[in-house]
């Protein structure tokens, strides 16, 4: 399936079932929101890197026009529905300001490994644990998806893109899983280092080496 969508491109990734709140300003922009507000229409926030427009994105819908100020700027709540692809963009749609794109949506497959996700929720805890941060993801580990905790676990934007553009959620727990074996050994490395410089300078009490043994 096909079809034309209004795009707002930004510097981030967003995934399904993500809440987004955002405060748009720019003419281009209002006009895309109020257009899509007032007709229950949804557009696409696909990804922007290196000022490079990207092909993947999320189809967006808007729950909620918080407020508009004298100035026209809005604050709104929006969701992620579903990623998309582009297949042309379409940088002048005639009487409007903001830019389209045709795209279309790759099937997905959102049935990860329950037992995989209780483990990579473990993994977590052991991050957050070792970056002295707490979060509530209000969810059973079991319940959770990978979408749900991306934006939580340290990945860089290039990754948060990949794990966005992976289509079955056994792929995307397989992504996480290797990227939190990766960065807890090395946090944890870097406590230690922080413990060995916060002694230097201490009296250190050590056993010596017996060599009459």
């Amino acid at each position: 399936m096909t079809n034309f969508i209004p795009i707002f491109p930004l510097g981030i990734v967003v995934f399904p079932g993500e809440k987004l709140n955002l405060h748009i300003f720019e003419p281009r922009y209002k006009q895309l929101i109020l257009e899509c507000h007032t007709a229950k229409r949804t557009f696409g926030i696909p990804a922007v890197l290196e000022n490079k427009l990207l092909d993947y994105g999320s189809l967006m819908e808007i729950t909620e026009l918080s407020k508009v100020y004298e100035t026209g700027a809005m604050d709104i709540k929006t969701k992620g529905i579903k990623m998309f692809r582009i297949l042309e963009m379409i940088k002048e749609v005639p009487d409007k300001l903001y830019s389209g794109a045709i795209v279309n949506y790759p099937p997905t497959s959102e049935k990860g490994k329950p037992e995989v996700m209780r483990k990579v929720m473990n993994s977590i805890r052991d991050l957050h644990k070792l970056l002295k941060v707490e979060k509530d993801f209000k969810k059973e580990d079991d319940e959770l998806c990978c979408y749900d905790v991306a934006h939580h676990i340290g990945l860089s934007l290039e990754e948060e893109y990949e794990l966005l553009g992976l289509t079955d959620e056994k792929q995307r727990q397989e992504y996480i899983k290797r990227h939190l074996a990766k960065v807890i050994p090395l946090l944890a490395g870097m406590e230690l280092l922080k413990e060995k410089i916060k002694l230097n300078g201490h009296f250190k009490n050590l056993s010596g080496l017996d060599l009459g043994k």
